[in-house]
């Protein structure tokens, strides 16, 4: 009964101290306080990556393709999630090519689609190739594995954000 005791006061002081920080403090009266973003915070209260966390080779800012199964699906996460924080990165992605016509505006979208590691799920990442590209003339068959490297970048359709990598080249 002694070391209960003694255990629930500390195990309280090691949970405070413990605590994930936010930007939001909390006041002598228990109400949150919004404090001013900092310049490495990205929005929705995540944390920008800094430079060194890219996974990237030299060659390329970020560099999907030296990740293994689950680490790319996180990196595509956290694209998805903080896109502000990789504009104008320079991307190489590898998976599957996918194509979708939109027919109520006729708009075409070419996307390479990265599965995570039990296959179970993909995540897509749209692209742009640079140049003056017809499908299907110029595309592989839907299914057929590419890698895709351009500039990334983020849009806004109606409600929607989505990302995409522009001046795209495509190698089989």
């Amino acid at each position: 009964m002694r070391a209960l005791k003694i255990t629930a006061p500390l195990m309280a002081a090691a949970i405070c101290l413990c605590s994930c920080g936010s930007s939001a403090g909390v006041s002598s009266a228990g109400s949150q306080t919004v404090q001013q973003q900092s310049a490495t915070e990205a929005p929705f209260g995540g944390i920008a990556p800094k430079e060194e966390a890219f996974a990237g080779n030299g060659e390329y800012d970020v560099d999907l393709t030296d990740l293994s199964a689950t680490m790319v699906y996180a990196q595509v996460s956290d694209m998805m999630t903080n896109p502000d924080s990789y504009k104008g990165k320079s991307v190489r992605a590898k998976g599957t090519f996918s194509y979708f016509k939109d027919d109520a505006t006729g708009k075409e979208y070419f996307a390479v689609l990265i599965q995570d590691a039990t296959a179970c799920c993909a995540q897509g990442i749209e692209f742009v190739l640079k140049g003056d590209y017809k499908y299907p003339e110029d595309y592989p068959e839907q299914d057929t594995e590419i890698t895709v490297s351009g500039r990334f970048d983020c849009y806004s359709e109606g409600e929607y954000s989505y990302i995409q990598l522009l001046d795209a080249d495509m190698k089989l």
